[in-house]
Formats: C-alpha cells, structure tokens, sequence
C-alpha cells in the first residue's frame, strides 16, 4: 500500500517534469527553432525569439506580435507536438486560447521564477 502512494504522488512530478523535455522529431534544442513560426491547433501565434535547452526547464519564448498585443509567452518544450524543418514551423499541441490563457508571462522576472514554472506546467500539464 506504501509503494502505490508513494508511486501515485511521483507521478505528477513525472509529468511536470515531461513538459520541460521536447518530444520531436528530430531532435532539436529551443535554440535551433529561434525565428521559427509558431502554429496553434488553430493557427498562427507568433515566431520564435528565443529557446533554452536547460536540463528540466527546457522552453520556447514566443513572440506574439499583435496577436495578444505584442507580449510573449513561454511555452515548455512538451506542448511541441511536431516541427516542419521545410516551412520552419513549430506546432504546439494546444489552442490558442489555452495559449492566451496560461499563466502570464513577465519577462524580466518569470524565467528564473519556480513558482511561475511550477504553475505554468501545471497549466500545459493539464490540458
């Protein structure tokens, strides 16, 4: 009985964790997909400005020009469902208004914040 608690509460980290990890292919670093567009399920969302490959917290900020009134917003790296290396598009596995509706990004402080990562993977975990 102690094995299967013990199991159920590392499951949700597990898959906290499984948000920050790109599952494509091929395999590539945030950095490499940096001026790529970004494709919601139900269209365009913005470029890519800029991408990180740290071990557990690997992200995509995206830059959605007029889209939300010119903010970004940091996207982990296992909402990627697929990339076009031919029309350099990343596609994400959620709408645009699960997008609009994450917890908001704020540049100068949210990408060193853990509290905002914890919510913002548990937001995409969850969809």
């Amino acid at each position: 009985m102690e094995d299967r608690e013990s199991t159920g509460s590392r499951r949700p980290d597990a898959m906290v964790t499984d948000i920050w990890t790109f599952r494509t292919e091929p395999s590539l670093t945030g950095a490499e997909l940096v001026g790529f567009s970004i494709e919601a399920t139900d269209g365009g969302i913005g470029k890519i400005d800029e991408g990180t490959e740290e071990m557990g917290r690997t992200h995509l900020i995206v830059d959605t020009g007029p889209w939300i009134f010119g903010k970004k917003v940091m996207i982990p790296a296992g909402v990627v469902e697929r990339v076009d290396l031919d029309t350099e598009t990343v596609f994400v596995k959620c709408s645009k208004e699960q997008i609009k509706s994450a917890p908001e990004f704020v540049p100068e402080t949210s990408r060193d914040d853990e509290e905002y990562r914890d919510r913002l993977g548990g937001y995409y975990s969850g969809l």
